[in-house]
């Protein structure tokens, strides 16, 4: 079963992604969400091998990478320097070309390897905003609601979803967890 802290992110971002089509490259930044896609063109970057908080990703000749869409799943809470890995993005981006990016807000410390930035819808938009996107360009949402909270708060973590028991519906006032994709200009 898939964790609770993200079956309404889940859903909100297939169609995000979906929407842009298939004909686009893609990479993915320290993990394989994307791989569930069809997509022209697929590639992960993990880390320590790459690491997008030093400079953009490039190739033996030492040219930039360009990607349609650079994915970030449950990626930048991790960071040391979340806002110069967004600017190497932005940079790795072809003009037209999308980030999306989810992270957790209230959701125990996991240090995998540190664990250190939460973000609100709010908190995406102006760290997006800050490296480079255009505010008009920026769509951010967040979910969450106080039975997640409190399952958040169980010995065994994540808390699986129960279809029969958790409740779905966003309370604005609880975010769980936050998402957005934005446009380069």
């Amino acid at each position: 079963m898939p964790s609770l802290n993200r079956i309404a992110m889940g859903r909100a971002s297939r169609k995000m992604i979906r929407d842009l089509g298939p004909d686009i490259d893609v990479a993915e930044i320290s993990g394989k969400w994307g791989a569930m896609f069809d997509f022209r063109s697929y590639r992960r970057f993990i880390y320590p091998e790459y690491d997008v908080c030093i400079d953009p990703f490039t190739d033996e000749s030492g040219a930039v990478f360009q990607f349609d869409l650079i994915l970030a799943n449950q990626v930048w809470e991790h960071l040391d320097r979340p806002y110069r890995a967004t600017q190497n993005v932005h940079a790795m981006l072809k003009p037209g070309g999308h980030f999306w990016l989810a992270v957790p807000f209230f959701i125990p410390f996991h240090a995998a390897p540190m664990d250190c930035s939460r973000w609100t819808a709010r908190g995406l938009t102006n760290l997006l905003v800050e490296c480079g996107f255009d505010r008009s360009e920026i769509r951010a949402e967040q979910w969450g609601n106080r039975n997640a909270a409190l399952r958040n708060m169980e010995p065994r973590w994540p808390p699986q979803y129960n279809a029969e028991t958790d409740d779905l519906k966003n309370d604005p006032n609880m975010p769980i967890c936050a998402w957005a994709i934005a446009r380069k200009t």
